[in-house]
């Protein structure tokens, strides 16, 4: 191999000797050869890759560790009072969705709902977390509602830097990833709000980026816009391997949740979570969240 370089070296020198130029040749390590991904306004931006390559490690070294305030009437893993209304249905959610990966590929998962207002960030927070109970298990939470987002408030967490500002090649995964008090839980935040959503979020960068990361976690979840008012949910769900649907009792629409079902025929919805429902209308074998969900989104 390296008697070809050589040649190819010698080559283009003799080349620039002849037409009265010199040639420099320079061989740039692989963990520094830039990645081509397209953006808004120009057609590529370079992105050197991080030197010793992208892992865990690094990113715990370089992301930056902020002062979470998680808020005590939704974030339900954060204290250390175990048996939390609506914190066993997570652990029994955890569960199935294990159960599901036994037969099928699940990583990235995508967590939405028909409407606003109905409980979908609270459940992203909260499996994100109860993910993170267990021994050496590795989650990232990404608020991908670029138009509204509100993961930050319920983490307690900065909003910017973010998504939005990654995607518009304003800074780098090290800037908008953030570490928090529980261990292994990390934070990708929606960043500053955006009025061009669907351009960003298929501009290449979101699928390169979870490409990067996916190997240092063991979840991926990404919180995104509710179906009925914008388009975003279809599209973040080319990027999952499944999807969850939150439904609020007695509020959500049914002609709505089915509507919103249908986005979703040619990609693998995994269930439906019922949130807001008293515990103890329900049977066994349904999710539950009591009266702490009531009022939040």
């Amino acid at each position: 191999m390296s008697r070809i370089h050589d040649a190819l070296k010698r080559a283009e020198q003799e080349r620039a000797t002849s037409m009265g130029g010199h040639v420099e040749t320079t061989l740039v390590p692989p963990e520094l050869q830039p990645i081509s991904m397209p953006t808004l306004g120009q057609s590529t931006v370079a992105m050197p890759l991080p030197v010793g390559g992208f892992t865990y490690e690094a990113l715990l070294a370089r992301c930056p560790q902020t002062n979470w305030t998680p808020d005590p009437r939704t974030m339900l893993f954060f204290q250390d009072d175990e048996n939390r209304i609506g914190a066993e249905a997570f652990r029994t959610l955890r569960s199935r969705l294990y159960q599901i990966r036994e037969k099928l590929p699940l990583k990235r998962l995508m967590v939405t709902s028909a409407l606003p207002k109905e409980g979908k960030s609270f459940v992203t927070a909260n499996l994100g977390q109860v993910m993170v109970r267990q021994q050496g298990r590795r989650a990232l939470i990404i608020d991908a509602d670029l138009r509204s987002p509100g993961m930050h408030r319920h983490l307690g967490a900065p909003q910017t830097p973010g998504l939005s500002d990654y995607l518009l090649g304003e800074c780098d995964e090290f800037s908008a990833l953030q570490r928090g008090p529980m261990d292994n839980l990390v934070f990708l935040p929606a960043g500053r709000v955006v009025s061009s959503a669907p351009e960003l979020l298929a501009n290449g960068r979101l699928k390169l980026l979870l490409q990067r990361v996916e190997p240092m976690f063991d979840w991926i979840i990404l919180d995104s816009p509710p179906v009925i008012p914008v388009a975003d949910s279809t599209l973040l769900a080319n990027f999952c391997d499944g999807v969850l649907m939150v439904v609020r009792s007695n509020a959500t629409p049914s002609d709505l949740a089915r509507r919103a079902r249908e986005e979703f025929q040619d990609k693998l919805l995994l269930g439906v979570v019922l949130n807001g429902a008293p515990s103890g209308k329900l049977e066994r074998s349904k999710y539950y969240y009591g009266e702490a969900a009531s009022s939040h989104a």
